[in-house]
């Protein structure tokens, strides 16, 4: 049971080079932050720099049957969240990352199972975070996240994230 101003450990780092257990790090995840396991998440995969989450609607349902805008904004600013992290982890760096803004714009209602892919805004994102993280220790990364059902593009996010400086 998770305490109240107390931080859940961290989930040691991959060994140098290697890469995350997707399925671990969401088990850790839902252990970190309890209404994950409420989301309806059924797997968790990345390509490169896109994170993806495939979802089942039915946890996530509002009173009209159709997706819950409240949790599909908190789903899309927590795999921003977990983008930042992996991204982190790959590099050997077991940093707190904060969302300091999100926004998000619902363009159809989520009618059924969905997937929410979360990528870097600009091609150089990545890049430039590595930079600031070297030169002042800290930085931030604006992420895109799209929530898509089927062909149709319900949800389009974008939140920006800071790395924070070592404790």
């Amino acid at each position: 049971m998770r305490e109240i101003g107390v931080p859940h450990p961290r989930l040691p780092l991959p060994a140098a080079g290697g890469e995350d257990d997707m399925a671990a790090f969401l088990a850790w995840l839902g252990e970190a932050i309890p209404m994950v396991g409420g989301l309806g998440i059924r797997e968790m995969t990345r390509d490169d720099d896109r994170l993806t989450w495939q979802l089942a609607l039915t946890p996530n349902l509002n009173d009209k049957g159709t997706g819950f805008g409240g949790a599909l904004a908190a789903q899309t600013t927590l795999l921003g969240w977990c983008w930042t992290t992996l991204w982190l982890r790959r590099r050997g760096l077991a940093r707190d990352v904060v969302v300091a803004e999100a926004t998000q714009r619902f363009l159809a209602p989520v009618t059924g199972d969905y997937r929410l892919v979360c990528e870097p805004e600009a091609d150089d994102g990545p890049a430039s975070l590595a930079e600031r993280l070297e030169l002042r220790g800290k930085g931030r990364i604006a992420l895109v996240q799209r929530l898509w059902c089927g062909d149709t593009l319900c949800l389009e996010a974008r939140g920006d994230y800071a790395v924070l400086p070592e404790a």
